[in-house]
């Protein structure tokens, strides 16, 4: 991809497109500012660089019928979503719509070499497969804190090794295409907006929890990052004072408390204590134990599994609920690998936030869990990268 819009008229229009599916000309100057001839013009120019193409004939609004216009069906995006502790890689259409994905348990603390051979082995295949000659861009997310102008993480405590890494230019000269970096939950975020969820939301928090926690914040339909890239990062928000050594070196913070690390370290604790009978089975037979198992232990009945949950989205609700006050959201999102703990996680997590926050913040707000699970993070780097083209260069 070489052409960009040549104004903001221009990548109005090709957002329109992204986000709603191919469009008459008519259709389409209902939600633009422009006038009929104006909108011929750019709809014409656009036409002219080969990023829209006409699409068979628009259904009769008296008068002549006019052509649909459409993205070109060969524009490709590579989402990639780097987790703790695997990568998830998808191509895509312009429209954003997932052709295919693969994902691969891998390590981030092995550094930033080893995980982009990985990212580019996956890439490659995908490409192999036949769903893409080459990428008009890549979005990539990373579970850490990123400088969002020059796509390089910054000082991640969960990522030894990629402290300033340039993530975005190396990528960039591997693939032979634009690349855009940014934090995982805020792609999380971005993917919820487009395709799930969030799709109504204006105002809204994605809260990813995982191996670390996040926050996703959109502010207008705007993913709000922050002066330097890392607003959201409320993992290392203090919930008990004094409490857990945190890999941030601080202590008492909410994922040293509650994530993903945490809730298996909590449930090996309890196994090994004979505090719970299934847990115990279950490390015996596993030699270890992760959210998954806490989750089926509470689908058993366990009560230890039940009261690590619980306490666990005490933990949770007690910072959203802090958030809530604070910013007042429409809607929050509860994303990431320890999701699958499921209903219960959520009661928790509800019960705090609508008995701490005010009634005028709770009164109509919706506490759900996200509806893309793994694709939410590769379809919001879609999002992402396509956000970046489709502006004026």
């Amino acid at each position: 991809m070489t052409a960009r819009p040549a104004n903001a008229h221009q990548a109005r229009l090709l957002r329109l497109l992204r986000d709603g599916g191919p469009n008459s000309r008519a259709q389409l100057g209902d939600q633009v500012d422009l006038s009929r001839s104006k909108l011929a013009v750019e709809v014409d120019r656009l036409l002219e660089t080969g990023l829209v193409v006409a699409d068979g004939l628009a259904a009769s609004r008296g008068g002549r019928r006019s052509h649909n216009i459409r993205l070109a069906p060969g524009l490709r995006f590579l989402g990639v979503d780097i987790g703790a502790t695997s990568i998830d890689v998808a191509v895509t259409n312009a429209e954003l719509e997932v052709l295919g994905h693969l994902n691969q348990p891998m390590d981030v603390r092995e550094g930033p070499v080893a995980v982009f051979e990985q990212v580019l082995a996956m890439a490659a295949k995908l490409k192999a497969s036949g769903l893409a000659e080459g990428f008009d861009g890549a979005g990539i997310g990373v579970p850490g804190p990123v400088r969002f102008p020059e796509g390089v993480p910054v000082a991640p405590p969960i990522m030894p090794g990629w402290d300033g890494f340039p993530v975005r230019e190396a990528l960039s000269q591997e693939l032979g295409c634009p690349v855009m970096v940014d934090n995982d939950v805020n792609l999380m975020a971005m993917g919820e907006q487009h395709a799930g969820v969030a799709r109504s939301a204006r105002d809204y928090l994605c809260v990813k929890i995982g191996t670390g926690i996040g926050c996703g914040i959109v502010v207008g339909g705007e993913v709000y990052r922050g002066t330097t890239g890392s607003a959201g990062d409320i993992g290392h928000i203090q919930v008990v004072p004094e409490g857990r050594p945190c890999a941030c070196g601080n202590r008492g913070c909410l994922e040293a408390h509650f994530s993903g690390a945490a809730l298996a370290r909590d449930a090996e604790d309890a196994a090994r204590a004979g505090r719970s009978d299934e847990l115990a089975r279950r490390l015996e037979a596993a030699g270890r134990l992760t959210a998954v198992d806490v989750a089926a232990g509470a689908a058993a009945g366990d009560a230890t599994s039940l009261s690590l949950i619980r306490e666990g989205g005490n933990h949770v609700g007690q910072v959203i609920a802090g958030l809530v006050s604070f910013f007042n959201p429409g809607l929050v999102v509860i994303g990431g690998g320890v999701t699958g703990l499921g209903h219960n996680l959520l009661a928790a997590v509800r019960t705090q936030v609508y008995r701490t926050s005010l009634p005028l913040a709770t009164g109509n707000l919706p506490i759900v869990l996200g509806e893309l699970g793994a694709v939410a993070g590769v379809t919001g780097a879609a999002r992402l990268i396509s956000d970046h083209l489709f502006s004026p260069a």
